[in-house]
């Protein structure tokens, strides 16, 4: 019985997150950062590697990007850590919202395309338009990933 009502409550709370939040739960609308890219319109590849330092913390190399407003870009992602790890590329404020609700459900898959997970030793592509000017952030949501380091930041300049 516990199990049917936290299988329920896990269906509610995902159904009110992809009608309040663009972006998660396979919802694949435009987000504040931009909307998913035509692999064959990519104009730059960025090389992002996951890992893990001897001191534990859990970094991105490199940890910040500049991109401009429109671009299309392949973000080539490497796991070289010995854990788990994802690439969410989104609003600062969405990657919050997204972080705590990973702390309560830490094994939740995701389904958008500004998201990937990646296993030990794995590489994987997101292929993302830039549409609007800012800084957003893409970090790993797992919990206590972020917190070790494993963020960073895309500014993306206007035209």
């Amino acid at each position: 019985m516990k199990t049917v009502i936290a299988s329920v409550a896990l269906l509610i709370l995902s159904a009110s997150m992809a009608a309040a939040s663009p972006g998660h739960s396979g919802s694949h609308e435009e987000m504040a950062v931009g909307i998913p890219g035509d692999a064959n319109k990519a104009t730059r590849t960025i090389n992002v590697t996951m890992f893990e330092n001897e001191d534990g913390q859990m970094l991105f190399q490199p940890n910040t990007f500049e991109v401009k407003e429109g671009q299309t870009v392949r973000f080539s992602i490497l796991n070289k850590g010995e854990l788990d790890h994802e690439f969410v590329l989104d609003q600062k404020e969405k990657n919050a919202e997204h972080r705590a609700l990973m702390m309560k459900f830490p094994e939740m898959e995701h389904d958008d395309p500004n998201a990937i997970r990646l296993e030990a030793g794995k590489r994987g592509n997101i292929v993302w338009t830039f549409s609007n000017a800012g800084i957003f952030e893409f970090a790993c949501l797992i919990p206590g990933h972020y917190e070790s380091g494993m963020h960073g930041t895309v500014e993306v300049s206007a035209m």
